[in-house]
């Protein structure tokens, strides 16, 4: 079997090749990204057999088509996931995530592929800036061009920010222990999941195992507010310097929220996920008129303010598993860690 992995040279590539490369479960894995030197970097760092690297855009379809040539299985991971350019370029985000992920996965149709899998983000869920706008408009169109296809399953997973991960706030906080500077907090009641990069790439493959076309699944996962976060670094840093509040920021929120409420309506828990199928109501909307949906006001959204909440010595117990956190606060040798 022929995997691709677009975005492949991204720290979900990363992490997923590090599975799979163990194992015979992939005869070929092609990587697809637009980043020369980052395929270059990989290609030399595993030097494995299995994988093939392919220079190209998502955007571009007559550049993705040929990529997915004789694939079996996708996942889509090439998006753009910065907050403040989608913000300043939100056109941008819809040429590469929206109309990417149109293009993946017609091409896929085209080819026979068995499987495409696209990663999506909380911020799809109630979204407010143009990232998660142009997300959650993603989740709709691969769940609009799943019910076209006969022979190719499309299903999408969604999960929150990735502890420690590039422009975070993780790094910032030991950055600025580092340097012994105060730590600087919008809200201490700021409530965020505390998912690890692993947590999402299992994520992914329970999708690879267990999705049919058009469901939606997301992992459960435990949180906790920012000012415990940052109390418990400071703690593990042995330093004695001050917590700033400084305000929300423009467009963020209080919580994140994994899954809405009309979700959940629908929501199957399945242990350690929940699944959400696809409405697969069609054109004819006369039904839905007379005979609607009961008790959505008794449904709440899932949401790192009403999931399990870690405390502040919950909090230095799951960091001190994190690689990076090992290593740059608290100086231990590890040779490989992903900065995502």
């Amino acid at each position: 079997m022929i995997l691709l992995i677009t975005g492949g040279t991204g720290s979900f590539g990363n992490a997923v090749l590090q599975k799979f490369l163990k194992t015979d479960v992939f005869t070929e894995i092609r990587i697809f990204s637009r980043d020369e030197k980052k395929q270059d970097d990989m290609r030399n760092e595993l030097k494995n057999s299995k994988l093939k690297f392919f220079i190209g855009d998502v955007r571009d379809f007559d550049s993705v088509e040929p990529a997915i040539r004789g694939v079996d299985y996708i996942f889509h991971a090439a998006a753009l996931k910065q907050v403040p350019s989608c913000e300043f370029f939100p056109m941008e985000a819809v040429r590469t995530n929206v109309i990417g992920t149109q293009n993946v996965i017609r091409a896929a149709g085209q080819n026979g592929v068995k499987k495409v899998i696209c990663l999506s983000t909380d911020k799809a869920a109630y979204p407010i800036n143009a990232m998660g706008i142009s997300k959650a408009m993603m989740e709709k169109v691969a769940i609009a061009e799943a019910r076209n296809l006969q022979k190719t399953i499309v299903c999408l997973t969604r999960y929150g920010n990735v502890m420690a991960s590039r422009g975070s706030v993780i790094p910032l906080f030991i950055k600025q222990l580092k340097e012994n500077k105060p730590l600087t907090i919008t809200d201490p009641n700021m409530t965020r999941f505390m998912m690890s990069l692993n947590d999402a790439v299992d994520l992914v493959l329970f999708a690879f195992e267990k999705g049919n076309s058009g469901d939606l699944f997301v992992n459960k996962a435990p949180a906790t507010s920012i000012g415990n976060l940052a109390e418990a670094l400071r703690q593990m840093a042995n330093s004695e310097v001050s917590i700033n509040v400084i305000g929300t920021r423009h467009g963020e929120k209080l919580y994140e929220t994994l899954c809405t409420r009309e979700e959940m309506m629908k929501a199957e828990d399945m242990g350690e996920f929940y699944r959400i199928p696809a409405d697969n109501r069609d054109l004819n909307y006369a039904m839905y008129y007379s005979k609607g949906e009961q008790g959505l006001n008794e449904v709440l959204d899932y949401h790192s303010h009403n999931t399990n909440q870690l405390n502040i010595e919950e909090v230095k117990s799951l960091l001190s598993t994190l690689s990076y956190v090992k290593k740059e606060l608290l100086g231990e040798d590890i040779e490989d860690y992903l900065v995502v």
